[in-house]
């Protein structure tokens, strides 16, 4: 079945969508324009506008909902929906406590048990994060910025840590999205992950630490900033 295409409406926007997994392109889509900052924090959701822009029906809408209510996204208001999650520094504050721990865990994890090798591939990664610093949409760097840090996790070789910073990352991916445009140079930015690869490739592990804890506690000042208390 075929649907006409809605007339123009105000952003955000979204694509018609006709494929079996309506739910997880639905969900998709919605994640998308959150961390894009389409859709504002305390913005409310509304499934019939989103369904009819897509080409759905409102229950996959709302499932979607539902499932980005799970990974922190979105909050549930009685008798009102759905609406984009707002957050407080303090919120900010607690995830990047746990985040900085386990990612000082990670790299030093990473210099015990990463071959050489996989260690000289996040100087590779720095150096295309900087050359593509000022071409890539935001949504796209702040991927490889995240990309960056999974990859330590990765090479931990602590499968339950890696999980664990699995789970963390739509919500860290959500405040460095919003909090990009407090940073001035985007190469600049892109270059401080340098020092972390470095100190990774000598297997040095204080300085990693070193470097990660200022890294990570920079990003936190900037995501911070943002929010009221």
């Amino acid at each position: 079945m075929t649907t006409s295409r809605p007339e123009a409406a105000s952003p955000p926007a979204f694509s018609s969508i006709q494929v079996p997994d309506l739910v997880g392109v639905v969900e998709a889509q919605l994640q998308e324009a959150i961390l894009s900052g389409r859709i504002g924090p305390g913005e409310r959701i509304v499934e019939a506008e989103l369904a009819r822009q897509m080409g759905v029906s409102r229950a996959p809408v709302r499932e979607a909902a539902r499932r980005l209510e799970s990974l922190g996204l979105l909050v549930s208001r009685p008798r009102h929906g759905f609406a984009v999650r707002t957050v407080s520094a303090k919120q900010v504050n607690d995830l990047y406590e746990v985040r900085i721990q386990l990612e000082l865990l990670g790299a030093a994890l990473a210099c015990a048990h990463a071959s050489d090798a996989e260690l000289a591939q996040l100087d590779a990664r720095v150096d295309d994060m900087v050359a593509r610093a000022e071409s890539l949409p935001s949504a796209e760097r702040v991927a490889l910025d995240l990309d960056f840090h999974f990859a330590i996790s990765a090479l931990s070789g602590n499968h339950y840590l890696h999980r664990l910073f699995d789970n963390m990352q739509t919500e860290v991916r959500m405040f460095l999205a919003l909090s990009e445009d407090s940073y001035g140079d985007l190469k600049v930015l892109a270059e401080t992950h340098r020092p972390i690869a470095h100190a990774l490739a000598k297997r040095d592990v204080d300085a990693v630490q070193h470097a990660l804890r200022f890294h990570l506690e920079d990003a936190k000042a900037h995501a911070a900033g943002l929010f009221k208390n």
